[in-house]
Order: structure tokens, then sequence, then C-alpha cells
């Protein structure tokens, strides 16, 4: 009884509480929806109509802005993701922060508007072309790997601009507001001459990859390459990098400078999902960098208290996942179907060795052609492949639907003609890995077999061929003797005929 007496003079309590701060706030003019209001209201259809279709002016400017930024920085992120500098945009987006408080420092004491965002971009620009030169010359002068440059960089970098702003705000000409939007980003305030800005600066950075994209390609791939055929590999890396500078600094107003890294690599490393091919990861990234953009700030422009740069890096998140599950080149579900399908083909192959190696065990090797008929048990495949009975059931049942076995109730099975066929060249290919192993690779006959079923699955008609040439083996039959025997066939190596004996 006492606890629930306290219980109802807490709810009381409480409930008086509420009704007394409801009381104050309408004295003083705070009202439910006032700006001081920090919840999150569903929008209404109007709401929703007039930004998906762009009719406010400033929702056009911020989502062209947003999308020619998102696709500007997927088509160089791919780049830089493929030369595995992911992180340099990190480094070089917050070693720009000391360069826009100094900007602003310098504009005001002569005079000038230091909020002026061409000045400060100036500044970023400056300040980041410095980071990347600390970065590159800690690489080449040291014995420091790339990553400790990167964090070196980055942080004393930050902490320099954090120093920096802490100056600004004890100026007296001047005060550091609005600066902080370069670090979260304010993409709201985004104006037409901002727009602009983005616009030229991305249009720049793909003309620029496309005229130079054979050489940045092949720097991504093969940097010793390059530079043996006399490419100026230095150069390019400079000029890659100059490209992530200038995509980072036209990215703070938007997203800013701690979420910039997130439009270099995210859409970059969605794409790779989804192709082999450079050319398409690249055109891939850059429409998926515009549509997060886009997608990023409609949603902030709907939802208004939402932050843009966040939404713009949730939306590249959603797609990521998307690539991640659904890549059609290397997504989780495809590579998935793939590997079943190659677990399916392996046991399949397996189970038509197995059961040609059995009937060879027992048969003069040029009579089973003409005696296909002849059954081998189940406890026999059993002992051979160690394979559980439902895996054998499965596998054999598989094999009897494509026309390879066919079956004696549930306990005796045999080759079809087609199954046969296949039977023969499967175990030709898995022979002539194993004389290779054991001519050139010095495998003990008695390991041969497991060596030789890890990489006799994925053989081409031309390897085979190029095996047959090393070996110099054409049997008459078409099919070597099996090399597990008491005495190993003969081999020719190097033009001298030399003998093995199992071991």
């Amino acid at each position: 009884m006492n606890y629930l007496r306290a219980t109802i003079l807490v709810t009381i309590l409480v409930l008086f509480s509420s009704a007394r701060s409801v009381q104050a706030q309408s004295s003083i003019g705070l009202q439910p929806g006032s700006l001081t209001d920090r919840a999150i209201t569903w929008p209404t259809s109007e709401q929703w109509r007039r930004v998906l279709r762009l009719e406010d002016h400033n929702s056009r400017v911020v989502v062209l802005g947003t999308m020619l930024l998102g696709g500007a920085a997927g088509f160089v992120g791919s780049f830089t993701l493929l030369r595995r500098r992911a992180l340099m945009g990190d480094a070089l987006s917050h070693a720009t922060l000391p360069g826009i408080a100094l900007a602003f420092i310098l504009a005001t004491a002569w005079g000038f508007d230091g909020k002026s965002l061409p000045i400060l971009l100036l500044g970023a620009t400056v300040s980041g072309l410095a980071g990347v030169g600390a970065i590159l010359l800690i690489r080449n002068l040291t014995r420091l790997k790339e990553d400790a440059a990167l964090g070196i960089v980055l942080s004393v970098f930050f902490a320099a601009g954090v120093s920096l702003l802490g100056v600004v705000q004890q100026m007296k000409t001047g005060h550091a507001a609005g600066l902080e939007a370069f670090i979260y980003g304010k993409t709201a305030s985004m104006g037409a001459a901002d727009a602009k800005i983005i616009g030229v600066a991305a249009l720049f950075c793909v003309v620029f990859s496309l005229l130079l994209f054979k050489e940045l390609k092949l720097l991504c791939f093969d940097e010793g390459f390059a530079a043996s055929r006399g490419f100026p590999v230095v150069m390019l890396d400079m000029a890659l990098m100059s490209l992530v500078v200038i995509v980072s600094i036209v990215g703070l107003q938007a997203v800013g400078l701690v979420l910039v890294i997130a439009l270099l690599v995210i859409p970059a490393a969605a794409a790779r999902f989804w192709t082999e091919s450079m050319w398409r990861m690249a055109v891939i990234a850059a429409l998926l960098g515009a549509v997060s953009g886009m997608l990023g700030a409609a949603m902030s422009a709907i939802f208004s208290k939402l932050p843009s740069g966040a939404m713009i890096v949730l939306a590249c998140a959603m797609f990521f996942l998307m690539s991640l599950f659904f890549g059609s080149s290397r997504g989780v579900i495809i590579r998935f179907w793939r590997r079943s399908r190659l677990d399916r083909t392996v046991d399949r192959q397996h189970l038509l060795r197995a059961l040609y190696e059995l009937l060879e065990s027992s048969h003069d090797t040029k009579h089973i052609a003409a005696d296909t008929a002849r059954s081998v048990s189940t406890s026999e495949l059993m002992a051979v492949r160690s394979w559980s009975q439902r895996r054998l059931k499965h596998e054999i049942a598989r094999s009897r639907s494509a026309g390879l076995v066919k079956t004696e109730g549930d306990q005796r099975v045999y080759l079809t003609q087609t199954g046969f066929a296949e039977a023969v060249r499967l175990t030709h290919q898995h022979r002539l890995w194993e004389l290779y192993l054991i001519t050139h690779a010095d495998i003990a006959p008695s390991q041969v077999d497991r060596e030789a079923d890890a990489i006799e699955h994925v053989l081409q008609a031309e390897t085979v061929q190029e095996l047959e040439r090393l070996l110099e083996h054409q049997p008459d039959a078409g099919l070597p003797s099996s090399p597990h025997g008491p005495t190993e066939p003969v081999l020719r190596n190097s033009g001298k005929s030399i003998t093995r004996r199992a071991e």
C-alpha cells in the first residue's frame, strides 16, 4: 500500500509540474510550433508536393547544388577508392579548417568581408593543398606509412583550426558566428552563387577526370607499371589529390568537413558491388552520389528540423546497404548464389568421378564404356567421398534429373552414356592436374589428390590443352592412368624419362 501511495503521489507531482511548465511557456509567448519547439512533425501533403515538385526557389538551388556535388564526389571518389586513398579526403577536409579561420582573420584585418565565401574557400584551398604536401612529404621522406601521415596531418591541422577559431572569437573587429557551419555543414543556407561555384567545380573535376581517365586508371591499378611506361606518377598522384581537395572544399558548406568524406567514399564503395569495369563504376558512383544528394536535401526540406548533411550521408548509406546485398557483381546475395552453384557443380563432378574410378578399380579400363550398366553401391560412394548419406542422396537425385546417372532402388547407382562421357572428361582433367603437380610442383603422389581437387573445377579447355602440352603426355585412351597405383606412369620432363613410385 505504501508503494502504491508513493506512485500515485509521484504521478500527481509530475502532472502538476507539466501543467506549470505549459502555463509558464504560455506566459512568455512560447506556444507549440514556435521557433524554440524542436519537435519533428509529419509534413502535410502540401509540403510534400511543394518539395517534390521543387516549386520553391531555395529548394531548387539546394537540390541542384547537392546533386552536382554528389555526382562529382562519386566520380572522383572512384579513383581514390581504388587507389586505396579513401581516407585522404577525410584528412584533407580537416586540413581546410585552419585555412578558413586564417582567411577570416586576414580578410577582417585588411578591411574585407571576412565571411565572404570566395575568400573562405580560397583559404581552405591553400590549407588543403598544404595538407596534401605535408602528407606526401611525411610519406616520401620518412619511413612512416601513409596511414600514419594521414593521422598526423588530420589531427594537427584540425587542432590548428580549432585554435584559430578561438582566436577569431576574441577578435574585436569580427566574430566567428557562422564559421562553425563549415564543420557540420549548412545546406539550407546555400544560395544561387554557392550552387554556381559547386557546379563549376564539379564540372571541372569531371572533365579533368575524363581527360586523364586512362592515366588515372593505370595509376590506381598498377603504379609500378605506370612508372615503367614513363607516366609521371607523382604528378598524376598530385592531380588526383587536387581533385579531392576541390571536392572537399566545395562540399564544406553542404555537408561540412566532418561528413564530406562520406560523399567521396560511400557512393564509390556502393558502385563497386555492381560492376568490375572502372568506367561503369565511375558512372554508377556519380549517379548514386547525385541521387543521394537530391534525396538528402529533399528530406531535409520536408522535415525542416533534420540536418541536411546528415540526411545526405544517410541516403548514401541506404544505397550502400542496397548495393551490399543486391549488387549484381559483388553483392552478398549474388556471391552466395554463385558459391552455392559452384558447390553444387563440385559435388556433381565428385560424384561422377567417384563412379568412374570405382568402376575403373574393378574392371579393365578398355571395357568400362561397354559396361556402364554395372552399378556402384552408395556405401562405396560414401566411403570414397566421405559424404553424409543425406548429401549423397541429394546429389544423386540432382544428377538423375540431369540424365547423368540412374538408380536401382536406393542402394545402387550407375552411369548413363551421357554421364559416362562427362565422368571421363572430369577424370581426365583431374589426372592432368595430378600429373602436373607431381612432375612440376614436387607434390607427393599420396597428397596430390587433395591439391588437385582444390583447383580442377575452374579449368577451361585452353588450360587443359596447355597442361597436356606441358606434360607432353598424350595416352592412346585419352585418359592418363591414375598416379595412385603401385607404380606411377612414366612421364617425360625436360626430355628425360622419370618413374615415380607411390610413397
